[in-house]
């Protein structure tokens, strides 16, 4: 019998080379609404029907399931809803599952979940609510297809951890939602592809990206909102401004906690009333832009410090995605060093022994998915072997780790490389010891913009 992992690779490969992606069961006994499901199904879907739970095909790989939870096998007899989906969970374990039913009881609706469905509507079941569930079953797939070869998505999100699926699930979970997104993570956690992601389901809109450290307070409005020609010396032409190019589309605001607080009190504003005024301009004009924002910093601390504004990080934080250190997702790595390698092909042929990948793992990685990328080149470029060995790993990231004061000194890192390494370190203790940066500040006798510089710059996290 073929395994619900091969048969799922298997119908990636076709998936790939054919219009219709995904399987889509619908397992309703009233004819009339399950045709109705049918043709609320998006063109991506081959839909099948079945009106007995024992008439579910047992030859196809289902991507997703609507399933009523009170449908009948034979006259009189009603199937355990929960059990249908524990069966089809079963039997696949990658599948979306939506349970309906009319009967709202607590109990039902629980036990569903707990089967596996991973969302419970409530008949009569709305047209818009059921379209919007199913394209967002389809965002998921589309996210797990496009981390196989031939897929033609630009922005790829690898890795089959628990963690990688989780983000896939929130991503796929945020299509067609028009509120401001916060994305928090480490510095090289990949906030900009996630952002991406957000993006590239939505179809051909537009996409802009700011790098927030790098506005001046002075020229914030001239660049954020656009100017107009001889308002101000040096303007020579009318200018569209970041919020007006994103116009239908996302405004990326990454590293959105160096915004001054000056700049913040203007961002709000904007975000509370969608309407820009050029600088120079009498008029204000509307623009429909989501907002996305990355942070290397949790916000919520910032806040706490009076270093951002409350009432923006509320507005800003209504959606989440809080993307986890790649030292918290190791098994992902050999997937990401695999795929980073096969960026190099075209230039150089190369192939990881095994021994390399738990090389890789024993790292810690402060410099998350960046880092790996930055050592898979080089590792292309210095194994003198077709294959890149264990002891190439650990030569190259033998420069990284924090050593001792005991262990011997390398000629193979420069002296910056071996400041940094103990700074980190000591900024490192000096946190863990005192668990407070006010603390920190005045032992390490630096200011604490400087201390939170340094923390973003080597990477460094605390609790």
């Amino acid at each position: 019998m073929v395994t619900s992992f091969v048969r799922f690779i298997q119908d990636i490969r076709m998936a790939l080379t054919q219009k219709t992606l995904l399987n889509l069961l619908i397992v309703e006994d009233d004819q009339l609404l399950a045709s109705s499901l049918k043709m609320m199904a998006p063109d991506c879907f081959k839909v099948y029907l079945v009106q007995k739970s024992n008439l579910i095909p047992d030859h196809v790989f289902f991507h997703a399931a609507l399933v009523d939870m009170h449908i009948e096998v034979e006259p009189g007899e009603v199937a355990d809803g929960p059990g249908v989906i524990q069966l089809l969970t079963k039997k696949n374990p990658q599948i979306e599952v939506v349970a309906m039913s009319g009967h709202l009881d607590r109990t039902l609706m629980e036990k569903s979940i707990h089967a596996g469905a991973q969302r419970f509507l409530a008949k009569p079941l709305l047209a818009e609510e059921v379209k919007s569930v199913l394209e967002k079953i389809e965002a998921y797939w589309s996210l797990r297809l496009a981390a196989y070869e031939g897929s033609k998505i630009k922005s790829k999100l690898i890795g089959t951890s628990v963690q990688a699926e989780t983000l896939r699930k929130k991503v796929a979970q945020l299509k067609h939602e028009k509120t401001p997104i916060l994305v928090e993570g480490e510095t090289g956690v990949g906030k900009e592809i996630i952002a991406n992601l957000l993006n590239q389901q939505e179809g051909q809109v537009p996409f802009v990206a700011v790098n927030c450290s790098a506005l001046t307070e002075t020229l914030f409005e001239s660049e954020f909102f656009g100017h107009l020609k001889g308002s101000f010396t040096g303007a020579d032409s009318n200018k569209l401004g970041f919020a007006e190019a994103a116009h239908g589309g996302d405004l990326f605001l990454d590293e959105i906690e160096a915004l001054p607080l000056s700049q913040q009190a203007k961002l709000l504003r904007f975000l509370e009333s969608g309407e820009i005024r050029k600088v120079g301009a009498k008029e204000t004009m509307h623009v429909e832009v989501r907002i996305i924002a990355a942070s290397n910093i949790p916000l919520k601390r910032l806040v706490e410090e009076k270093k951002f504004r409350e009432d923006l990080y509320f507005r800003l934080s209504s959606q989440r995605i809080e993307i986890p250190a790649l030292k918290e997702r190791k098994d992902d790595i050999t997937e990401l060093a695999q795929y980073f390698l096969e960026l190099e092909k075209p230039k150089r042929n190369k192939e990881f022994e095994p021994s390399a990948f738990a090389a890789l793992k024993k790292y810690s990685w402060p410099g998350n998915i960046r880092e790996l990328k930055r050592v898979c080149e080089q590792l292309v470029l210095t194994s003198p072997l077709p294959v890149i060995r264990q002891q190439d790993v650990e030569q190259l990231l033998a420069i990284n780790p924090s050593p001792s004061a005991n262990e011997p000194l390398r000629l193979n890192q420069t002296l910056d490389d071996y400041l940094k390494i103990q700074e980190k370190r000591f900024i490192e203790y000096c946190l863990q010891q005192t668990k407070d940066i006010e603390k920190s500040c005045d032992i390490l006798k630096v200011s604490k913009s400087n201390l939170y510089k340094k923390i973003k710059d080597l990477g460094i996290t605390y609790a």
